[in-house]
């Protein structure tokens, strides 16, 4: 018998598993440390976050994106349509249900106008609704875009879809693309921050996952109470000394693994337990919002030690003062089906002081024009009614879901301030000028940073995958 072969039967699944793998990993490990050195980054664990130049030009070097979960009615709030009123309850144009799918809405419905009035803010003439007052006074700091567009009409695909490019789970999520090209520039604190203010979206933690890339990059979720971060305090009868013993000890045997092993996760391992042992004196310090000047809680309507938008929103400024790449921010209960005339304005009540002290607080810092802040939902509503009620009579109407026209705004990193840009048709129903569609936005906000979008790319089962997928434009007139 060929000695060769009865050395192969000789080993079992397992073992041979085993020692395929050390090749493989070796392999993986080298490709990992020599595209990080080819970068310009040391190649220790520890520093596999490092800052990284930008590929061009950078406006912006983070961001802050406040994600409205649920969907925001644009034709409430930015995208006044008098249209509407003289067509209020009246059945919609045929054309905009033939061969159309919607969430919820079925038979030939009505078209609905705003409840709300609308007036024109600042020099710059940006029309807002009534409801959001705070964010008129700084209407001549921000972009609002009113031609944006999707693929996905419900809400889970719809949000993976704007922040990752893709409507199904397994796909990096836009923060952890953004780390992959720039790295942090803050050695204690992670680089990709996620706030909660409300439940979780719909589409989970999927929406901060790392996907395929290193899990260095996933998202990490701050907590409003208790520990900011899991495991952030030392077990009680235990002292920073004992831990860092620990430490010590665990970081030995992961660097006989990955020696023995190559595996690149191990050596983001490491790395993840030594931020977290730098953690437990930096987030601590971070996340008391006492320190603060009571004029800038007052500013924000923030309440130190509770939870709340506002809370999320200085906390952010916080965060990006210290060099947080991104910091996403997910606010809850933006889904009207119906009573969408309460509903809303309770809503926009929530966020609308905050949101705007947010822009004017990182304006007095200066941090503006190195800071990008972006706000949308996943989607838009429908200039149609929801009629939601019971005994067949209609109560409480609100908007069903629309992926063909919404609203976002942007503000500071490189956004031409002041204007509103694209054009929605004279129903709202469908973009007349200027079309943005998501992958358009995701390629103007990565060019802010310096990323190419088309160059910003990671090899997974045998091709290149990119935030974009195979789309994207950048938005020159949105630029500065």
């Amino acid at each position: 018998m060929n000695p060769i072969h009865e050395h192969f039967l000789q080993i079992s699944r397992r073992q041979f598993f085993k020692r395929g793998g050390l090749s493989l990993g070796s392999i993986a490990l080298g490709s990992l440390l020599a595209e990080t050195f080819a970068k310009g980054a040391p190649v220790a664990p520890a520093n596999l976050l490092a800052a990284r130049p930008p590929q061009l030009p950078a406006r912006a070097k983070q961001v802050i994106y406040l994600h409205m979960v649920g969907a925001p009615s644009q034709l409430d709030m930015f995208d006044h349509k008098p249209l509407l009123e003289k067509y209020h309850d009246q059945l919609c144009p045929p054309e905009f249900i033939e061969g159309k799918r919607f969430a919820f809405l079925r038979g030939h419905p009505k078209i609905a106008a705003s409840e709300f009035q609308f007036s024109r803010y600042g020099k710059s003439g940006q029309e807002i609704s009534e409801l959001l007052p705070n964010l008129g006074k700084i209407a001549d700091d921000i972009a609002i875009v009113k031609s944006m567009r999707t693929d996905e009409f419900n809400h889970g695909p719809a949000q993976l879809f704007l922040h990752t490019g893709f409507g199904r789970p397994g796909r990096p999520s836009f923060g952890s693309w953004v780390t992959y090209g720039l790295g942090s520039e803050n050695e204690n604190l992670p680089a990709y921050v996620v706030l909660l203010s409300g439940p979780l979206p719909g589409a989970g933690t999927s929406l901060w996952s790392n996907g395929f890339l290193p899990s260095i990059h996933q998202g990490v979720q701050f907590r409003s109470s208790g520990d900011p971060v899991l495991f952030l305090s030392n077990p009680e009868g235990h002292s920073r000394s004992d831990r860092r013993r620990l430490l010590d000890a665990v970081a030995s045997l992961n660097e006989q693994a990955l020696d023995e092993v190559g595996d690149p996760e191990i050596a983001t391992r490491i790395g993840q337990y030594e931020m977290a042992f730098r953690m437990q004196t930096a987030v601590p310090e971070l996340s008391d919002l006492s320190t603060e000047s009571p004029k800038t809680i007052e500013m924000y309507g923030a309440q130190p030690g509770k939870t709340s938008f506002a809370n999320n929103c200085l906390l952010a400024r916080r965060l990006v003062e210290r060099g947080v790449r991104v910091v996403q921010i997910y606010d809850a209960s933006w889904d009207h089906h119906s009573d969408l005339v309460n509903g809303l304005p309770r809503k926009c009540k929530d966020v609308d002081q905050a949101m705007a002290a947010l822009v004017q607080d990182l304006k007095q810092r200066g941090l503006l024009d190195e800071t990008l802040v972006i706000w949308g939902g996943e989607f838009g509503r429908t200039p149609m009614q929801q009629v939601v009620g019971g005994d067949g009579g209609a109560t409480k109407p609100g908007r069903d879901h629309h992926k063909d026209a919404f609203t976002i705004w942007m503000a500071g990193g490189g956004v031409k301030p002041g204007i509103t840009y694209g054009r929605t048709d004279d129903f709202g129903f469908g973009v007349a000028e200027n079309p943005v569609h998501v992958h358009d936005l995701n390629a103007t906000v990565l060019h802010l940073m310096g990323i190419d979008h088309e160059r910003l790319t990671f090899k997974y089962q045998g091709r290149q995958f990119r935030l974009t997928d195979v789309h994207g434009e950048v938005v020159k007139g949105l630029l500065a």
